[in-house]
């Protein structure tokens, strides 16, 4: 039979072993390491995804796999709100059956859908991880879209970064990349600073990540000026701009 201290036991046993194993993969001293990882699919929709897929620190690892695979996922997925749990695997099955029924209701097309993604480590230091993806998905059209972005981690936790996590006064960061955007496109326009965001101003772009040149901001099409403009990008040496990062 048992007593109030066994039922105690027995809920607390359970936890003290999560909290053990918990500890445990934060100090798996298994180094982080990348390979390269390939789809490719031609069965209907041609499909070819190039990316790094994390190994070692099994924790970490697990949370980047999922983050870099869920980013491309819903790039590929033609739904307008992202799917926090959508799997790679899925989104490609669905964008290659959407197509396939579009050839089967519109048989005379001669239009062939794409999904090409390309991503690297492009920097990798003792607190964070930096992967590009750079995705362009055609369903038809004038033009595919093309889009670049820098996914940025913390290489302890395996945590996905936001600009906020990044930059210590987002204000002062602003003033200090201005100079340097204005060099960047000074040959591109003789437009004043504010044409390129519309009347709004400078604005810092949605794209900030790390390479070996230093920190790289990147403007995707349309994020500012026309689609002819293409993409804007600039790197600044990370020296200068360490005095605005919180982590680096």
């Amino acid at each position: 039979m048992f007593n109030k201290n066994t039922i105690a036991l027995k809920k607390i046993v359970p936890l003290i072993i999560a909290t053990l194993t918990l500890i445990a993969c934060k100090n798996d001293p298994t180094p982080l390491t990348f390979n390269d990882q390939g789809i490719e699919s031609k069965t209907n929709a041609l499909i070819d995804i190039n990316y790094p897929r994390a190994e070692g620190n099994k924790t970490v690892a697990k949370k980047i796999n999922a983050a870099v695979e869920n980013y491309m996922a819903n790039e590929i997925n033609m739904s307008e709100k992202p799917n926090k749990k959508l799997a790679l695997e899925d989104a490609i099955k669905t964008f290659d059956q959407d197509y396939r029924s579009f050839i089967d209701d519109y048989s005379d097309s001669t239009e062939q859908w794409e999904v090409l993604i390309e991503s690297e480590v492009t920097y990798e230091s003792e607190n964070i991880v930096s992967i590009s993806v750079n995705s362009y998905i055609d369903t038809g059209g004038a033009h595919g879209n093309s889009r670049v972005a820098f996914l940025n981690f913390d290489k302890k936790t395996g945590t996905i970064l936001e600009q906020e996590d990044l930059i210590s006064d987002m204000e002062a960061f602003k003033g200090f990349v201005r100079p340097f955007f204005e060099k960047a496109t000074k040959s591109l326009s003789d437009d004043t600073i504010e044409d390129p965001f519309y009347g709004e101003g400078f604005q810092l772009p949605e794209t900030i990540g790390f390479g070996p040149e230093g920190l790289i901001l990147l403007y995707n099409v349309y994020e500012i000026a026309s689609y002819a403009q293409g993409v804007t990008e600039f790197s600044i040496p990370l020296e200068q701009a360490q005095q605005y990062l919180k982590i680096y």
